[in-house]
């Protein structure tokens, strides 16, 4: 009995170890297992601590607030990038692209989120683009592109362009003098009396463009007739009044309108409507004429402001506003085919190739 009680007591202790060194496995294994997922998990960047583009970890980081895509803002972000990357080289610069979609409050969020992320840098493509900006910081470096007018848009109607800003911000403009549209106007529609103006009522640039435009035009002898639409939804019914009893239309470089010029061709064309253009992609996709710039030109010229104060101490308040160079008057022979319109000599045919 004694012998069966030290058996049974030796069984006891072989069953209690085997039991504790079963729990003792199941623990390890699971802190092996739990193992991987920390590290990834202390690995994974933050969810807005880094650009979207990802190049070295001590390299510029610059924030690029677009406010709609369309072709002319998307050549301006495309030169932008061209020339920050020949200036600084591709790996010493991180890109974080945003398009807000043609909505003012989100290039406000896009730009709150550059200010956290605390960026060097942050362009803005297109006057709310870069309005967003100015509210959001009054630190960090901002370049504007495709703003016609910087005075305007930061509320200065005092400011010399040439001198620069006196605030943080910079950049260049698609400005064209109205005095050149209302020229290309009456070159094109001799004998115009009623004249349309179209334009989307949130754009301040927009506005401001037809402001000059009319007073100019009406200073010539015509009649102009303004037709503003607040958003996407309204541009049909809007430009089908524009074009009733119109000689001409003109639409100044509008983001809403250029986004939309689907919708405005295949209304003004029905009206055998001359449809002055502010710029080269809105012509291009259903206009008659424009004087012509290059948004990748002033994107890139933008772009070459930011590798000076990034890379070699550049004051953005003094920085003057840039302008494109040597504007000229151009034409769409297939809208200009469609509408049975004959454009005089000393206008150069749009090409998409060109």
């Amino acid at each position: 009995m004694k012998n069966f009680n030290k058996l049974l007591a030796l069984a006891l202790a072989l069953m209690m170890c085997l039991s504790l060194a079963a729990c003792g496995g199941s623990s390890s294994g699971s802190g092996d297992a739990a193992a991987p997922a920390a590290d990834a998990a202390a690995d994974a960047p933050a969810e807005d601590a880094a650009p979207a583009e990802t190049a070295q970890a001590d390299a510029y980081n610059i924030g690029i607030c677009q406010l709609v895509q369309h072709d002319a803002l998307d050549a301006a972000t495309a030169g932008f990038k061209q020339a920050v990357i020949d200036g600084l080289g591709e790996g010493n610069v991180n890109f974080d692209e945003q398009n807000a979609q043609g909505d003012s409050a989100t290039c406000s969020t896009i730009v709150t989120g550059f200010v956290a992320n605390n960026y060097d840098l942050i362009m803005a493509n297109a006057t709310p683009a870069l309005q967003a900006a100015v509210s959001a910081t009054d630190v960090i470096p901002i370049l504007g592109t495709s703003v016609t007018d910087y005075g305007a848009a930061l509320a200065d109607p005092d400011m010399d362009p040439a001198a620069g800003t006196g605030i943080n911000v910079s950049g260049t403009s698609d400005g064209v003098p109205a005095q050149s549209y209302v020229d290309l106007l009456f070159e094109l529609v001799p004998e115009a009396k009623n004249v349309s103006v179209l334009y989307c009522s949130a754009e301040a640039n927009s506005v401001l463009q037809a402001d000059q435009f009319k007073e100019l035009a009406e200073a010539a002898g015509a009649t102009v007739s303004i037709f503003t639409f607040a958003d996407s939804n309204d541009i049909q019914a809007v430009v089908t009044s524009a074009v009733d009893g119109a000689d001409a239309l003109y639409i100044p470089t509008d983001n809403t309108a250029a986004s939309n010029m689907t919708i405005i061709t295949s209304v003004c064309e029905a009206a055998q409507m001359p449809v002055i253009c502010g710029e080269e992609n809105m012509m291009a996709n259903g206009g008659l004429a424009t004087v012509s710039i290059s948004y990748y030109d002033i994107g890139y010229e933008c772009g070459k402001q930011a590798v000076e104060i990034l890379a070699n101490g550049a004051d953005v308040s003094t920085t003057p506003i840039g302008y494109a160079a040597d504007p000229v008057k151009e034409y769409n022979p297939a809208y200009a085919e469609a509408i049975g319109f004959t454009v005089p000599e000393g206008f150069t045919a749009y090409s998409p190739e060109a």
